[in-house]
């Protein structure tokens, strides 16, 4: 049989981490998730990872990972936060990989990415070379192999980028068929116009560059491809495998049917994609009306018979080629009528003047340092993979001619991050939405932010900023009272710049919340006291202290000293600034304690603005999670108050509240609130306490009932989920735990029988897993009559049944 299928999915997302921290800030727009990332992994990336197949039921018959059996690329931004905030959907993706290369003849269903996501067509040649190097050695540190293939970000292609690829050893790359502009078969003379996707998807083009070099191209179906991310092909496991069988000729040469969608559509974009994937897949290997592959595989079977020349400059998400990335083409996302993206071409000829402009610096600086620029800049993933202080020892070593001091290292290291924000800069999705003002294009504002800001500081206090802003002021919002880029930078990102007096000033009022404020990592810095004093009456305190602040980046340092006062709530006051001496230190903390503790707080408060002028700071300076955090703190008081109060006249009142709904008359306003918010938290207080008490949780649902009482369903049916997926790693923990069990299976019947529908998918991979390796051994020991093995056999099944596995 020579009918194959190859499945591509490019997971990809924007990086989104704060430029100075190198975290992910919170999203509320995310909730309850902390941000988008956390959500989307949630929904499709850990989804795909273990993805359910079902019978006609709807009960789960198997759960299998989907990237062992489809092609696939990880954005190495993404995979760069998974490892650290998703590790079980990281680690499964890599042993995915490992498991397809069993399954397709020693290729791996895992192919590379350039490095951010830029328009390759649309960057200079250095840069397409450094995104390509990044890219490859990013999937060989983590997928330990060699990369075949490589995605382009959005697809976009023109011939030096392939060159590029070619160069660095890619050996195909997945484009649209609209991409492809003429082919002929291999030997023969006369060319074949392919423009408008006039070309078989179902073979592989073999590209002969000008350097003499070839890569091959895989041009995919494209209205196959359309009808899944469009078109509702998802919705049904069994019509997506009719889909993709439907393409197939009825003879015996080979053929591939492959396609390529985002693979967000996989849960995300689609909920339950994933199932109907799995779904698919399944019944292609079982009933063997084809065979799956990836790419690797399929050109080392079948080696290319046709060649092919793409259209320069196109990509699978602009009908006018790449215009959707520097140029009001017309292309945007719907809903905005009237609204233009004018926009575009001024913000890329503002980018590309800080990447020219940056550039000389970059130069002259990294070679009185004794490196090689440009070598230094591609070599540089080495260092943003592992920013421990031994491997960056070692990079700067065999990068320089001499042996640097620590104030050349910093400066080597800044360099090199100013350079790093240049490309990241170029993030594609800045420009793809239909607003400048858009949170994806200020995101890679804050990216040159960034590199503007190193750059004024290795330069001694050059002003880039001002040209920046003139450039930026051609960009114009959609929204007039936006006004224009340069307004969104001045209002929204300067405001966030963190200098080290910054991270200072955050570290001194952290501390008053801090179990030991002594020593802090503060998201990309390390805070240590070498003088540290709290002070404090009743509600307020006072820290008075000296600390030193290094980046873990740059290796930027700087010794503060600080006060900081704490009137109670959100009211902060006080003051950072470098430390001056030892004496003056000494004389400040007296004064300030002295007054502290005689009761003087104006005093305190004159004292601080005397000895830090200028440098003042508040509450408000705080980095984004840490102010949610400690807001949470302070408010904890007030809502326990609050919630005291509301307590009382529910009880004071419930007989009468009783009484009008059982006569169906209208609950006033005040107290219908009452209602809904003493009940609502007190549910979920008990779905997130550490001892499970199912009898007050059915109470509180026969309430709400009673009472006709709208539930957060969002917030409850989330706690639920993680709830149940608590028990079951407990009862994992301790699998001969029976109470455990037992507790699970009455919570569940509960929820079943409550307004909530949670999501069990955490839960159901715990227990799927105990059936796969526990479940035979007392299965075993049952059979010989052991009578604790037949108790848990009969509990786990039910367990299993509750969980909606079929038995």
């Amino acid at each position: 049989m020579n009918k194959y299928i190859c499945v591509h999915g490019h997971f990809y997302q924007p990086p989104r981490e704060n430029p100075w921290l190198n975290e992910v800030e919170i999203q509320e727009s995310a909730a309850p998730f902390h941000d988008w990332n956390e959500r989307i992994t949630d929904e499709c990336y850990a989804r795909n990872s273990a993805s359910r197949i079902l019978d006609a039921e709807d009960a789960i018959v198997d759960i299998v990972n989907n990237y062992s059996r489809i092609s696939f690329n990880f954005g190495p931004t993404l995979l760069e936060w998974m490892e650290k905030k998703a590790p079980e959907t990281y680690q499964a993706i890599l042993e995915a990989d490992k498991e397809s290369q069993k399954l397709f003849s020693g290729h791996g269903s895992a192919i590379a990415q350039v490095y951010n996501h830029l328009i390759m067509p649309l960057a200079n040649l250095r840069d397409k070379h450094t995104q390509v190097i990044w890219g490859i050695y990013d999937f060989k540190k983590r997928f330990g192999r060699d990369p075949e293939g490589m995605w382009l970000g959005e697809t976009a292609a023109d011939t030096e980028t392939l060159e590029v690829l070619a160069e660095h050893g890619i050996k195909f790359t997945i484009l649209s068929p609209y991409q492809a502009n003429r082919y002929r078969k291999i030997g023969e003379k006369e060319w074949h116009d392919a423009v408008g996707a006039n070309i078989d998807p179902r073979r592989p083009y073999l590209c002969n560059l000008p350097s003499g070099k070839t890569i091959v191209l895989f041009f995919y179906d494209g209205p196959v491809s359309q009808g899944i991310a469009f078109e509702g092909l998802l919705n049904n496991g069994e019509r997506l495998k009719s889909r993709l069988l439907s393409t197939f000729d009825n003879n015996d040469a080979p053929q591939l049917m492959h396609i390529a969608t985002d693979g967000e559509t996989y849960g995300h974009h689609h909920r339950f994609g994933e199932m109907a994937l799995s779904f698919a897949l399944d019944r292609i290997e079982k009933e063997e009306q084809a065979k799956l592959t990836v790419y690797g595989e399929y050109i080392e079977k079948f080696p290319p018979t046709y060649e092919a020349y793409i259209t320069e400059n196109t990509s699978w998400s602009c009908a006018h080629g790449v215009e959707r990335w520097r140029s009001d083409c017309g292309c945007n996302t719907g809903g905005n009528s009237g609204w233009n993206q004018a926009w575009r071409g001024p913000l890329r000829a503002s980018f590309d003047w800080v990447r020219d402009e940056l550039e000389g610096l970059y130069e002259e600086e990294m070679t009185k340092l004794g490196a090689k620029p440009w070598e230094a800049r591609n070599t540089y993933i080495q260092v943003i993979m592992d920013r421990s202080k031994a491997n960056v020892e070692s990079f700067i070593k065999s990068q320089t001619n001499r042996a640097l001091t620590a104030e050349e290292k910093s400066t080597f290291l800044r360099l090199l991050e100013m350079q790093y924000h240049t490309l990241l800069m170029y993030t594609s999705c800045g420009w793809f939405f239909d607003e400048v003002t858009g949170i994806e294009t200020v995101q890679d504002i804050f990216y040159a932010a960034r590199a503007l800001q190193l750059a004024h500081d290795i330069s001694g206090g050059k002003d880039y900023e001002t040209k920046f802003l003139a450039l930026l002021e051609k960009a114009r919002s959609n929204r007039p009272e936006q006004g224009t880029a340069a307004d969104t930078y001045v209002k929204v990102i300067k405001p966030t710049v963190i200098d080290m007096l910054r991270v200072g000033a955050h570290y001194a009022v952290a501390s008053l919340f801090a179990k030991d404020p002594e020593h802090l990592n503060l998201y990309s810095f390390k805070a240590a006291s070498d003088k540290y004093e709290l002070l404090e009456a009743g509600r307020q305190k006072l820290a008075i202290g000296r600390a030193k602040i290094r980046s873990i980046i740059t290796w930027e340092q700087v010794e503060i000293t600080f006060g900081i006062l704490h009137l109670g709530d959100h009211q902060l006051f006080g003051g950072v600034r470098e430390f001056i001496s030892k004496e003056a230190f000494e004389k400040l903390h007296l004064e300030l304690a002295t007054s502290f503790n005689r009761g003087s707080i104006n005093e305190v408060i004159m004292l601080l603005d005397k000895y830090f002028e200028s440098h003042n700071y508040s509450f408000w300076h705080l980095f984004k999670d840490d102010q949610k955090k400690i807001l949470s703190k302070v408010l904890r008081h007030t809502l326990n108050g609050i919630e005291n109060d509301l307590q009382h006249v529910y009880d004071n009142n419930y007989p009468l509240m009783l009484a009008m709904s059982s006569l169906n008359l209208p609950l006033p306003r005040p107290l219908y609130l009452t209602l809904e918010y003493v009940v609502n938290t007190k549910l979920k207080r008990e779905l997130t306490a550490q001892e499970v008490d199912i009898n007050e949780i059915k109470k509180l649902f026969r309430e709400a009932a009673r009472m006709n009482i709208v539930l957060n369903l969002e917030v409850m049916e989330y706690e639920a989920a993680q709830l149940v997926a608590r028990l079951a790693t407990q009862l994992e923990e301790k699998i001969d735990n029976i109470y455990k069990m037992h507790l699970l299976v009455n919570l569940l019947n509960t929820l079943k029988d409550s307004p909530l529908k949670p999501d069990y998918w955490h839960a159901q991979n715990t227990v799927f897993r105990l059936k796969n390796t526990v479940y035979q051994h007392f299965r075993n020991l049952s059979k010989k009559n052991d009578e604790v093995a037949v108790y848990w056999c009969e509990k786990f099944d039910e367990l299993f049944d509750k969980l909606n596995f079929k038995a």
